[in-house]
């Protein structure tokens, strides 16, 4: 499932929840939510603006458990939303392939100088993990294909 990521709603937030919550703190705060919103629940006498209202945040919960209640779709959300705070945090500079950057026998590390004279170093053993690299001096971030 992908997600779109412009103007991305913050599913946690929709819930109440943290990212740190376990599965079932997840579940708890939705089932409470959804309760409280759920369109069968409503009194009689609400407004018919604020019934279209708690409708609409009703539909807004349940999406936000059919993300974040799937261990698959959750996981790629949050793995979206790391990356998605990581390219606001640090401006991102350049995509560089690995084989454009140098290889230090020495200190085992792959490095590309920055711009502002600092350096860009990744470990061999990081590069399958990690695909954003920071400049060591600067707030610029490299992105290694």
């Amino acid at each position: 499932m992908a997600f779109e990521r412009i103007n991305q709603k913050d599913w946690y937030k929709v819930l109440g929840a943290k990212p740190s919550d376990s599965p079932a703190e997840l579940k708890r705060k939705y089932q409470k939510l959804a309760l409280l919103y759920h369109p069968d629940k409503q009194e009689a006498d609400v407004p018919a603006g604020e019934v279209e209202e708690r409708v609409q945040r009703f539909i807004e919960i349940d999406q936000a458990w059919k993300i974040l209640g799937n261990e698959e779709t959750k996981k790629e959300y949050d793995l979206q939303q790391r990356e998605d705070n990581l390219t606001k945090e640090w401006p991102l500079h350049a995509q560089i392939y690995l084989e454009d950057m140098s290889w230090n026998e020495d200190e085992q590390l792959y490095t590309l100088s920055c711009r502002c004279g600092g350096n860009y170093s990744i470990s061999r053993s990081e590069t399958e993990d990690v695909s954003l690299v920071c400049c060591d001096t600067c707030s610029l971030v490299i992105e290694i294909l």
